[in-house]
Formats: structure tokens, C-alpha cells, sequence
């Protein structure tokens, strides 16, 4: 996957990227481009938190970068996640 992605498509890869729990999204509303992902367990703790720059989500390599680093966190956190790999 080298091809630019697009906000939809970083928010579905981010989605399965911290299963069993849940990845919420958002753009915050000063239109800065970020996106906040927050990862929250099955009673709607929030366990993990980024901000992240539309250069960082829209470049595949830098997004699969971002998403092993918050990954190697919840898991040194103690939590168990899913496998993943980033998609092609």
C-alpha cells in the first residue's frame, strides 16, 4: 500500500488495529487537520489517546509506524490485543 489513504480508510485500519477493544475517532473542530483516536476498553475506559497529523494517517508507513508504537504501550500496559498487521 503506498498510495496516499484517505480519512475513511485510516479510520477502518486504525479501527482493527486495537481489537478486542474499540478505537473511537474524531477531527477535532479547529479544522487543523488532526485526527484524535482514542482506544477504549468494554466499560468505556479510554486506555489509550493520540493526536494525530493528517501527514501521519494519510502516509500508510507512518500510520502502521504509529499504530505498532500506542500497540507496544497498551501492551506494556498490560492489555492483550488481536494480531495485526497493516493492510496492503
Amino acid at each position: 500500500m503506498n498510495a496516499p489513504l484517505r480519512v475513511n480508510e485510516a479510520l477502518l485500519i486504525a479501527g482493527h488495529a486495537f481489537e478486542p477493544f474499540q478505537c473511537v475517532a474524531w477531527a477535532p473542530q479547529d479544522g487543523n487537520g488532526e485526527l484524535s483516536l482514542t482506544v477504549i476498553d468494554r466499560t468505556s475506559t479510554r486506555i489509550g489517546r493520540k493526536q494525530v497529523p493528517s501527514s501521519t494517517y494519510t502516509d500508510p508507513r507512518q500510520l502502521a509506524h504509529l499504530i505498532e508504537e500506542v500497540r507496544a504501550q497498551l501492551r506494556h500496559e498490560g492489555y492483550n490485543l488481536q494480531e495485526w498487521t497493516m493492510p496492503q
